[in-house]
Parts: structure tokens; sequence; C-alpha cells
């Protein structure tokens, strides 16, 4: 791997980094950041147990069981039997939960927008556009 690559690749994860910590300062009513991306998975995977969702958020099961509760006692998630097996416990969002994920996102829309409308210029938002798709591809890969 040449030195160009890893400089390149440097200056984008610090970039990244830099634009997710900026969009959560500006959201300063999101859920906390391990509250947030539970919520995240169970919006994108649907209804998942408690283990599955310690595996996929790589969290220890037994403080995975506390941010579910956490999340219950908040009424954005909640628990049902899986009618394919009742011995297992689905963890799905509840409408409350989908709300506080659709105001989150659109708050943080929001800003990314007005930030790119105040920051760049229209030749360097079509440069991001084309961008996005490129960094989709890493993403995926």
């Amino acid at each position: 791997m040449t030195s160009d690559l890893l400089e390149t690749s440097q200056a984008l994860r610090g970039a990244l980094a830099r634009l997710v910590r900026r969009l959560r300062a500006a959201d300063v009513d999101a859920p906390p950041l391990r509250l947030g991306a539970v919520l995240g998975r169970l919006e994108r995977e649907g209804a998942l147990t408690t283990s599955e969702l310690a595996v996929r958020e790589r969290m220890r099961p037994q403080s995975m069981a506390e941010t579910i509760r956490e999340l219950e006692s908040q009424g954005l998630v909640q628990k049902a039997g899986d009618p394919t097996d009742g011995r297992r416990l689905l963890v799905s969002l509840t409408p409350a939960g989908r709300r506080l994920i659709a105001k989150t996102r659109k708050r943080r829309e929001d800003w990314l927008a007005a930030a790119m409308a105040e920051k760049l210029t229209q030749r360097e938002r079509d440069t991001l556009v084309r961008a996005i798709e490129l960094l989709d591809r890493l993403a995926d890969g």
C-alpha cells in the first residue's frame, strides 16, 4: 500500500469522524449514542432479540439488556413473543421510537443541508454528490 493511500485514508477517516461529531453536537436532543444505535438498528433490520442486538452492536448481552430496559422505560421499544418461536422475545420500535428517529434524522439533515449551503460552492456541492457514490461503495465493500 502506498503512503499516498495511507495518508488519504487517515484524512478521510478524520474528516468523517469530525463530521459525525459535528452532526451529533448540532442535535442536543438526540438520544445518547448507544441508545440511538440500537434504535437505528431496529429501524433498519426490524424486530430482533436482545442477544441478536448485542451481537450486531458488539455489546455484552448484559449491557444490551440494560439498554433495552432503558429504551423500554422511555416507551421507545417494546418486547413481544416471537410468532415462530414462543420461547424468544423480540424487541421492536414503538411509534414513539419511530417518531424520535425521524425527528433526530430531520434535525441532522437540516443542519447538514444548511452547512453545505453556507460553506460550499455549487461546484463543491456537485463534487460532494459524486463523492457520495464512492463513499457508498467503500461502506458496502
